[in-house]
């Protein structure tokens, strides 16, 4: 299902280095089985995929069912763990320009987002939208006061209560704490249609569920195959700690083996722009759960072939302090091949004939070789084809791979300590109740 290939690592690391840690990930694959590490409240997705119950899926379709029939557009509300996830399945599954074959009344809701930033232009933006189509909201907060998607969810409230009355309740859905918080208190009160965020999974390890499946499940997509992608692999990684057997072991090994070699960059490269999203939930899932404590590997992202005529030059002649991990694809889902023409001006007949995803395979293979060539480590996870089930299953990879890598660097994976340095000060600014001693003194720096 996923494959790791580090032999493209070897001119810079020495294999014996990368299986040197085999003790080290052995204890750390058993701390996390037996939940005695760091950071084990939060464990709950380790066993998530063979946890769901099915009744819990079902119910999550049939709530899917009743928004296609209510809504053209279905707004998630949430940041960080609460929409990356969800935005990262759907942007990979989605067509490519499907909000231009949308139409009113189409079968499944184009989906659009709110709460991830602070732009006013944004929102409003959005309104301009949302005045002229149906549409749904879900909003996911575990507290229901983190200000981005708290703001956001106070507007789109006001708005589609004005805009449908009464209606409004059946178009508004909360994902949150089972039993405390703001918005568990208004789904109770105002008798909201009501999803659990489990108290011990974090945000950014959500995505498989409800957090995640409901806005899949919306946007058409087999909810039921991506858990069952997942199972499989939750399976094949708890059966060995071998690195050289378990491709997540191999991957946080080998990561941390280039660390170690001062190449603390990581570049996620893909050859899809569908999966563009998917490389932003992995930089949440990595930088937030490694970069902690003075450490961690810095995650960045491009998309090739594009990013090769902006970030290539870099990657290619730049500071040698980065390694890329490059997520490669064995199918298109589609095909579409190369025609023959008479006159052949733009000499691109000797690949006539060729698929386009052959020509983009071979540009990934010939850049791999390149930036090899210029002093830059690669490390290729493959996975056949974009599908829920393949997706499932690089998704618990990555969340595995990431815990293991994570408890190898020395921190916890599973909190975000840093997170909250820029609140404390946008809720001092804002003269926010109770934060009056932080307000005084970050004038007095203003004033500097």
């Amino acid at each position: 299902m996923v494959t790791v290939n580090i032999s493209n690592i070897f001119d810079f690391v020495d294999k014996q280095r990368v299986l040197s840690f085999q003790k080290i990930i052995s204890k750390n694959h058993q701390a996390l089985l037996e939940k005695i590490g760091a950071g084990n409240n939060f464990l709950g997705w380790l066993t998530l995929p063979s946890d769901i119950d099915d009744a819990l899926l079902r119910d999550i379709d049939s709530t899917a069912v009743r928004i296609r029939e209510l809504a053209d557009v279905f707004v998630v509300v949430g940041i960080g763990g609460s929409y990356l996830g969800a935005r990262a399945i759907i942007e990979a599954l989605k067509h490519n320009f499907n909000q231009l074959l949308q139409t009113k009344g189409a079968k499944n809701p184009i989906i659009l987002y709110a709460g991830q930033n602070l732009s006013e232009d944004y929102l409003a933006d959005l309104f301009d939208v949302l005045d002229r189509y149906d549409y749904a909201i879900n909003v996911i907060s575990k507290s229901g006061t983190t200000t981005e998607p708290a703001v956001a969810f106070r507007i789109l409230k006001n708005h589609i209560e004005k805009k449908y009355g009464n209606g409004a309740r059946e178009r508004i859905i909360v994902t949150t704490d089972s039993s405390k918080g703001a918005l568990r208190k208004m789904a109770n009160d105002l008798g909201y249609k009501s999803y659990i965020v489990p108290d011990d999974i974090g945000g950014r390890y959500s995505v498989l569920t409800s957090v995640g499946l409901l806005p899949i499940a919306v946007g058409g997509f087999d909810i039921k195959a991506l858990v069952n992608g997942a199972k499989k692999m939750q399976q094949q990684l708890a059966e060995t700690t071998d690195i050289e057997r378990n491709p997540a072991a191999l991957y946080a090994a080998s990561r941390n083996a280039l660390y170690m070699q001062g190449k603390f960059i990581e570049i996620m490269v893909n050859y899809q722009p569908n999966l563009s999203f998917f490389a932003e939930w992995w930089k949440q899932l990595y930088g937030e759960s490694e970069g902690k404590e003075g450490k961690g590997i810095f995650p960045a992202s491009v998309i090739n072939t594009t990013d090769l005529h902006s970030m290539g030059q870099y990657i290619q002649d730049g500071e040698r302090k980065i390694f890329e991990t490059v997520l490669s694809v064995g199918k298109s889902k589609r095909k579409l091949l190369i025609p023959a023409e008479k006159e052949d001006l733009d000499q691109l007949n000797y690949i006539a004939g060729k698929n386009i995803h052959y020509v983009n395979q071979m540009a990934e293979r010939g850049t791999t070789l390149a930036h090899l060539d210029g002093g830059v480590p690669c490390i290729e996870i493959s996975i056949d084809k974009v599908d829920e089930y393949h997706l499932g299953g690089l998704i618990y990879f990555f969340e595995f791979a990431c815990a293991l890598s994570g408890y190898t660097l020395g921190v916890n994976p599973f909190d975000q300590p840093g997170v909250e340095a820029y609140k404390r000060n946008m809720f001092a600014l804002l003269g926010k109740p109770g934060f009056e001693k932080e307000s005084m003194e970050i004038q007095k720096r203003l004033k500097k």
